[in-house]
């Protein structure tokens, strides 16, 4: 039948029984649970004219499947996770592998003996590689701290060309950071992968959406207890109602359509924007995409080229190599990423994880510990970088405590 739209003026308030905002995975996930396990009316409020988050894919005017927020490619080693998914879409397999640009030469990321090779010559790698395995042993990822503490200075080499070149660069890009200010608590898990495996994850679980990822959502809102509002802010749904006048006083109810809504509320956005950034917006990085068309079957040898010691921006993905769709044209996308000012032009794609941003947060969530039936989930929500298939277990989680 296909997704039940609808305009929340039109909507009654006796019509559903549980509301979700946001129509990602975590959204989505929950949204199919509640209603096909709970037997729940549910509506979805989504702010954007479309579903499906940030996994959100079209094709462009060249007719290539694009990604309109950045590159998702799927990889778990959780089954659960794996299999949900796959209830939804034919599954492509799909190894994606990730190439550096090291002044015009590519280095397999992350950094291996055919990198080691590539950087270093055949003849010093073998001897590199040798004793990386004498000391570590084979096929495992060693950190840059772990290179430097053996006190040898050929394995410390590894680990300061690995941080110079393919490190350091890329993630101030990245960050908006300067060299000082890289934590290097972040810098001690960057990896030498002592192995031939170029594929960038070697999760058991691997593939892509066959049709593409919107598809899937279209399957997974598919359903007769669920109804979802495009172009619907929740700030313009809800109605908070606090304790005292105290900016710190936590929710006493949640209203809807001018009564108190007591079924449960899976909130996915953005939780400072909730209450109008009363303490101060969170800190995020955002991103901005520029999309270029080729009349060339690829433009890249792989799926995606991290720009890690030169350009302005991050990283080019070319779609295809992910797809598997054939055509005599390519879309690359280039990415940029930014600091995030403004809300209403700009989307947060990454919170800024540290202490005094994490007490920040809080003092939002502590608003809404006082109703058991309101649930934050995901990456803006609970202000941490999640993949998707944790998103999506997490998603389950829920739907398992909320169905009970």
């Amino acid at each position: 039948m296909g997704v039940r739209y609808c305009d929340f003026k039109d909507i009654d308030r006796g019509d559903f029984d549980a509301v979700v905002v946001g129509s990602g995975f975590a959204g989505g996930v929950v949204a199919r649970e509640l209603a096909e396990r709970g037997g729940q009316r549910v509506l979805v409020i989504e702010k954007r004219s479309h579903i499906g988050g940030n996994m959100y894919d079209e094709a462009d005017d060249a007719g290539i499947l694009v990604h309109r927020y950045g590159p998702h490619i799927f990889h778990t080693n959780d089954k659960r996770a794996f299999d949900y998914v796959r209830r939804f879409t034919e599954w492509r397999d799909y190894q994606h592998e990730v190439l550096a640009d090291w002044y015009g030469t590519y280095l397999p990321v992350p950094f291996n003996k055919n990198s080691m090779e590539i950087a270093f010559g055949k003849e010093k790698a073998a001897r590199l590689t040798e004793k990386l395995i004498e000391t570590f042993g084979d096929e495992r990822k060693v950190t840059i701290t772990e290179l430097r503490a053996q006190d040898d200075p050929e394995l410390s080499e590894i680990a300061d060309f690995i941080y110079k070149n393919v490190f350091l660069y890329y993630t101030q890009k990245q960050w908006g950071l300067t060299p000082e200010e890289v934590d290097p608590s972040v810098t001690a898990r960057v990896p030498v992968f002592v192995s031939r495996d170029n594929r960038y994850f070697q999760d058991a679980y691997q593939g892509m959406p066959a049709e593409g990822y919107t598809p899937l959502f279209e399957r997974m809102l598919d359903h007769e207890n669920i109804q979802v509002c495009l172009d619907t802010e929740a700030e313009n749904v809800f109605e908070l109602e606090f304790e005292s006048s105290d900016e710190s006083a936590p929710l006493s109810a949640i209203l809807i359509k001018s009564a108190p809504f007591e079924g449960p509320i899976v909130y996915t956005g953005p939780l400072d924007e909730l209450f109008l950034s009363r303490f101060g917006r969170l800190p995020y990085r955002s991103l901005d995409f520029v999309y270029e068309t080729h009349d060339a079957e690829h433009m890249l040898p792989c799926g995606t080229v991290n720009f890690t010691v030169t350009e302005d921006y991050t990283r080019i993905t070319e779609f295809k190599y992910l797809t598997g769709q054939k055509s005599d044209k390519t879309t690359i996308m280039k990415e940029y990423s930014r600091s995030y000012d403004d809300p209403k032009r700009q989307i947060p794609y990454y919170a800024i994880v540290g202490d005094e941003n994490a007490a920040h947060y809080e003092r939002y969530r502590e608003l809404t510990k006082s109703l058991p039936n309101f649930h934050p989930l995901g990456r803006l929500a609970e202000y941490r970088y999640y993949n998707m298939d944790v998103i999506i277990g997490r998603a389950l989680a829920l739907a398992d405590e909320l169905v009970g």
